[in-house]
């Protein structure tokens, strides 16, 4: 959750939604061009993009996930059902070396948590399924120095919290 406080109006603004975060945070400063500026399409594709990738795959690994945390029968099926999808990511990467063109994308950053938790699911079986391409562009986020830094630890939010302000 990001609470924003406008300086001159005081109203104040709350950002539950990771995509919203992202986006705000984008357009205040992308230095690396994750929205595609010079494009007026890119964005609205890449939020369609990412709009599909929440209502097909998320349902679907949430099964997967369930089904191996409680040793459901069902395990292969689900983990099937999300096979479709991430073969379909697999070609997407083995035209160009992004999910969304040959430059890194707000739908590599959105989409690369959820990869992240599949890979863990079943680590061996994803190591040895059929999308290398996949595996090679999440293994680069997951080894880079951004990422390690990002992923620092923080203390567990309770009532008595610290306010975490990010620079």
């Amino acid at each position: 959750m990001l609470v924003l406080q406008h300086e001159e109006t005081h109203q104040t603004l709350v950002l539950e939604e990771s995509l919203d975060i992202m986006l705000w945070a984008l357009k205040q400063d992308d230095p690396d061009d994750l929205l595609y500026q010079e494009d007026p399409q890119a964005l609205p594709l890449m939020l369609s993009f990412i709009a599909e990738f929440e209502y097909t795959f998320i349902p679907l690994f949430e099964s997967y996930s369930c089904a191996k945390r409680y040793h459901n029968d069902n395990l292969n099926e689900c983990r099937q059902a999300c096979e479709d999808y991430l073969i379909s990511l697999e070609e997407r990467l083995a035209k160009h070396a992004f999910l969304f063109s040959e430059n890194e994308s707000l739908v590599d950053i959105a989409l690369f948590p959820f990869m992240r938790k599949f890979a863990k699911v079943e680590k061996q079986r994803f190591r040895q399924g059929p999308y290398p391409n996949l595996r090679n562009w999440l293994n680069s986020y997951l080894q880079s120095s951004l990422f390690s830094k990002v992923m620092k630890r923080h203390e567990l939010w309770l009532d008595d919290r610290k306010d975490c302000y990010l620079e």
